[in-house]
């Protein structure tokens, strides 16, 4: 299968090294020439638009920032669908996309059905873990999408994923990773909390933390805030905007479906309030 990368930046780099270093044939795009600069020594070849990288891929990942980004680059005049299209005569299988990007998954889903139009089968990917995990060849990709799609992209998302979880039709891995980052985000706010009451009962934050990273009460909130020196300010510097937006939709799907989130909204909330911004 030949690949195109869309999204080289601190997750979706060592995302696109791993698939290059696992032999696949790989087209890389992006907006600035910076950020293909580090695989000019590997096998990695460089499209000049994001048409020319689908005419020459079977699969497209996309690990853009949010919504319109994915929107974008899919849509525009030289986009990914424009460049499938071009190359439709070649094909012998539909070519896919897999959406790793956090989005609405109401994007995804209209994305899809506009895919289908075109002869595209399109997946929703989201991940999480960050660089580390993609190292070590342990991100976690929450897929929704059509199985056998899916299985088509098995190979590729192993040389950096596992586990991979199917989690239904288009759309359902974001809902999924929407979740997940709510109760990450939750956790961080109880963490904090956790930390200074340990404090001010006189019990060392840091000694504290070793204690609770050890025992039944650890996190992975726990380790990013610990990671900061204890407290919220850079993971606010690093990915408070991203949380925010997160938080934002997770509470969005759930009032037009009419459901009262609970505790789990209220202490994200509260998270984003020591981050100095509501969501």
């Amino acid at each position: 299968m030949r690949v195109g990368f869309i999204g080289l930046g601190s997750q979706g780099g060592p995302m696109a090294r791993r698939i290059v270093e696992g032999g696949y044939p790989t087209t890389l795009w992006a907006r600035r020439a910076v950020s293909v600069e580090p695989y000019a020594e590997t096998a990695a070849k460089i499209a000049e638009s994001p048409a020319a990288l689908a005419a020459d891929s079977d699969l497209v990942c996309l690990c853009v920032v949010g919504d319109a980004d994915v929107r974008e680059v899919l849509e525009r005049e030289d986009g990914i669908f424009a460049g499938f299209a071009a190359s439709a005569a070649g094909r012998t299988e539909r070519p896919v996309i897999a959406i790793h990007s956090t989005v609405h998954p109401d994007t995804c889903r209209d994305l899809a059905e506009k895919a289908a139009e075109q002869g595209i089968s399109l997946i929703d990917a989201p991940v999480s873990g960050g660089a580390p995990a993609v190292e070590a060849g342990r991100l976690l990709v929450m897929a929704g999408g059509d199985t056998e799609t899916l299985q088509r992209c098995l190979p590729v998302f192993g040389t950096y994923a596992n586990p991979v979880v199917h989690l239904g039709d288009v759309g359902a891995g974001q809902t999924t990773k929407l979740l997940n980052n709510l109760l990450f985000t939750a956790h961080m706010a109880t963490a904090v909390s956790t930390l200074e009451l340990g404090e001010q009962l006189g019990v060392s934050p840091q000694r504290l933390g070793e204690v609770i990273g050890n025992g039944s009460g650890n996190s992975f909130a726990l380790g990013r805030i610990l990671a900061g020196g204890g407290s919220l300010d850079q993971i606010a510097t690093h990915a408070g905007d991203l949380l925010r937006k997160d938080v934002r939709l997770i509470s969005e799907l759930a009032e037009a479906a009419d459901i009262t989130p609970g505790a789990v909204l209220d202490t994200a909330d509260a998270t984003l309030g020591l981050m100095g911004k509501p969501r």
